[in-house]
């Protein structure tokens, strides 16, 4: 699925400026004239962060993308990214500490295709068809399946769903998959059942939880922020790049903050405070499983203590939380924003200790 196009910069422009929730044009154009000085840079974040609205009064503490995205080189290895970043390597990896991950069903490389521990050609799209009525035949308990790119799906870019009917029903998009499944590598995985309380949240998507983890020179592991993602369509992905929502999370309580945030060059202004489709309100939604899924985000990360800083995506499953994936280079925005900016954050300001004391 491609993700949404960024919205024209007078089109940004004219949506603060109509903002019934917008700071006064004064006080915006004085504190982006602060932060310049104060970053030495021009403050970008400032309308990424949301900053410009009336209730963020603390816009000292967030800090630009381009020094975030900094720290996050300085603590991560990069000879071991490959592990997280390739999501073969990252299932054949953590598959053997027994920890929840989704069920890889098929990979390929390209027109050779591995399923059942066999490799196999699948030179045209009826050969590929094949291949996929064999998978869900062996598999009858599954209604569908998800498809991402071994390498480089960022943002819930090249991830697609494939329900069993679509088989018989639509030889166009089949035929478009195998044309880009064909180029590259793909995995082939389980849908994994979300827990009823996020299906009622959404259901068209896979609802997940962000985390961000650090750990430190004695290998405390802690974790920095956590945000839910939903869809706010019918979208089978959940990111903010792709038009979806984030929410912030209590990491004591495990319940939702009161505001919904998406990607303010993707999406504009707009703050919500309940699900546009189902209705369910923000503040206070309990996320089940929430100590499991904090727990296990920890447990994946002392696994890999080569990569300090990650971003881990956390689905919660019917029976548990399921680990989707790692980043090395995750969106830190998404994680500072929900957080209410990182300055005060008191794992983050380990972390600028330890990069300022070397």
């Amino acid at each position: 699925m491609a993700n949404p196009p960024k919205l024209k910069p007078a089109v940004l422009i004219k949506e603060i400026i109509n903002d019934p929730d917008r700071k006064p044009i004064l006080k915006i154009i004085s504190e982006i004239l602060f932060l310049t000085f104060f970053h030495g840079s021009f403050p970008r974040h400032y309308f990424a962060r949301y900053l410009f609205k009336k209730d963020q009064t603390n816009i000292r503490d967030y800090y630009p993308d381009k020094f975030l995205y900094k720290i996050k080189a300085s603590f991560n290895d990069k000879e071991l990214k490959e592990v997280l970043e390739n999501k073969l390597y990252y299932d054949f990896y953590y598959s053997q500490f027994k920890i929840s991950l989704p069920v890889i069903l098929m990979y390929n490389h390209k027109n050779l295709f591995v399923i059942a521990g066999k490799c196999i050609r699948a030179n045209n799209v009826s050969d590929f068809k094949i291949l996929l009525q064999d998978l869900f035949k062996q598999n009858p308990q599954l209604d569908s399946i998800f498809i991402k790119r071994t390498y480089g799906s960022y943002g819930g870019d090249s991830v697609y769903k494939l329900f069993r009917h679509q088989l018989d029903a639509n030889d166009e998009m089949i035929a478009g998959l195998y044309a880009e499944v064909s180029r590259a590598g793909f995995l082939f995985q389980e849908t994994v059942k979300q827990h009823p309380d996020l299906d009622a949240f959404n259901r068209s998507s896979l609802n997940t939880m962000r985390f961000d983890t650090f750990i430190d020179k004695n290998g405390l592991i802690e974790i920095l922020s956590g945000y839910l993602r939903t869809s706010t369509t019918n979208h089978h992905v959940d990111n903010a790049s792709s038009g979806g929502y984030m929410i912030g999370v209590d990491l004591e309580t495990g319940k939702l903050k009161k505001n919904g945030y998406s990607s303010f060059t993707k999406v504009g202004v707009k703050v919500l405070s309940s699900h546009p489709v189902t209705n369910v309100v923000f503040e206070d939604f309990q996320i089940p499983f929430f100590n499991q899924a904090k727990q296990i985000v920890i447990d994946a990360a002392g696994l890999m203590p080569g990569l300090r800083l990650v971003g881990w995506d956390v689905a919660i499953g019917e029976t548990g939380p399921v680990l989707i994936e790692g980043n090395s280079d995750y969106n830190v925005r998404g994680n500072e924003l929900n957080a209410g900016g990182y300055r005060a954050n008191p794992v983050f300001r380990k972390i600028l200790n330890e990069l300022n004391n070397g």
